[in-house]
This record gives C-alpha cells, sequence and structure tokens, in this order.
C-alpha cells in the first residue's frame, strides 16, 4: 500500500492517509484480514506524528474498515460489507454531485448529461 500525502492541501494529514487506506481497501489491495503496520512504524514510514496515525486508525475502527487487537496488532475488516458498500457508493454520489453542480452551471440538461455518462462508461 502507498500512500501520499502532501502538507501543501487543504485536506487535514489524516484524512488524507484514512481516504487512502480505505481507498485500498475498496480496491481490493488490502482484503480482510491484512495486517496493518503498527502505529510508530505507520507514522515513521510516512513522517507524520503517532497521534496523526492513531486518529486514522481510531476513526476507521469506528466506522468498521479495522479492528485492533491489543498486543496483537491492527487489522482490516470487511465484516460489515454493507458499510464498505455504503462507503463506496458515497464517494461516487460525492463526484458526481461536483459533476452535477458543474453541469447545471453550464446549462447542460440531464439528458445531455446522461448521454455523456453512459459513453464515459462504456468506454472506462
Amino acid at each position: 500500500m502507498k500512500i501520499i500525502i502532501t502538507n501543501h492541501s487543504d485536506v487535514p494529514l489524516y484524512q488524507q492517509i484514512k481516504d487512502q487506506v480505505k481507498e485500498a481497501i475498496f480496491r481490493g489491495e488490502l482484503v480482510e484480514g491484512d495486517a496493518l503496520p503498527s502505529i510508530r512504524a505507520f507514522a515513521n514510514d510516512l513522517k507524520v506524528s503517532v497521534l496523526t496515525i492513531r486518529r486514522v486508525y481510531e476513526d476507521m475502527e469506528q466506522e468498521g474498515f479495522i479492528i485492533s487487537q491489543v498486543g496483537i496488532g491492527t487489522f482490516v475488516s470487511t465484516g460489515n460489507l454493507d458499510l464498505l458498500r455504503d462507503s463506496k457508493r458515497r464517494l461516487v454520489e460525492e463526484q458526481m454531485q461536483t459533476m452535477i453542480k458543474t453541469a447545471k452551471s453550464l446549462d447542460i440538461s440531464i439528458d445531455e448529461l446522461n448521454a455523456m455518462m453512459a459513453i464515459l462508461y462504456e468506454e472506462a
């Protein structure tokens, strides 16, 4: 798993990391049972504070994406597949909201938008 973070983004570091770990889970790069690096090792690899990684892990555990076992480690948990699917849909919906806002500002009709979407979907 490769995480790329930037200090020049408006998105906080912990959110950048969390989003990329989730994306790795969505893509199947990380699967259920895979071990994540320890907080200290992950922080050292990314050159961020251990508090940043702790927040990432705590948030992701609350959201059901990972599970921490004291003294053993932190592991990917996709036991709640509905949550995982909903999170994937939410990512797409966010992108679609941006697209719809842009289309409306350019006076593109829903029919034109649907036609463009169908073409682009087939090409991908």
